[in-house]
């Protein structure tokens, strides 16, 4: 399928609204990789997990859920199969025994190498024209900015959601 080249329009709400141009930036740089990652047999949630895990750190359940944008119970159902098939292990957490971390097995690391390779590649032939190191600053500014917004952290005028849920809490709970 080829991909037509984007008709930007300044009067178009979509052409400006930052949550879709993320979105379909995002698809558009993911769509080559995916595309090998689906040849080699590997599903993208697979590959997040596997990448996520890969600098051999381990890491909780809760910690991958948020990285890996997946929700826990999805991504607990992933782990069985992940584990089953031989890529990922649970060990108790060496600080909370009632935590558990998830690794890569030795197998998984000598895939998720070879799977890093092609992503570099193709992120390197992608960001060729850009000034990688100014868009992926911002990008990260952007995250902790929206991560502080919805912790209702920062500036005052700028807790918005925040607002929000309190003012639908308090509407539900006067109903």
């Amino acid at each position: 399928m080829k991909i037509v080249e984007p008709l930007f329009r300044e009067d178009r709400f979509v052409d400006g609204y930052l949550s879709a141009l993320l979105a379909r930036a995002s698809a558009l740089v993911s769509t080559e990789f995916h595309n090998h990652l689906r040849r080699k047999g590997v599903s993208v949630p697979v590959w997040r997990v596997l990448a996520t895990l890969a600098d051999g750190d381990g890491m909780i359940v809760n910690d991958l859920a948020a990285i890996t944008l997946l929700k826990q119970p999805t991504l607990t159902k992933l782990l069985d199969r992940m584990a089953r098939d031989g890529l990922i292990e649970r060990r108790d957490a060496s600080d909370d025994r009632r935590k558990t971390q998830i690794f890569l097995t030795a197998k998984a690391l000598q895939d998720v190498v070879e799977l890093q390779r092609v992503a570099k590649e193709q992120e390197a032939a992608i960001l060729n024209a850009l000034d990688e190191r100014v868009l992926k600053d911002m990008l990260r500014r952007l995250i902790v900015h929206c991560v502080k917004r919805a912790n209702g952290e920062g500036n005052p005028k700028e807790r918005i959601f925040a607002k929000q849920h309190r003012a639908s809490s308090a509407k539900s709970v006067s109903e």
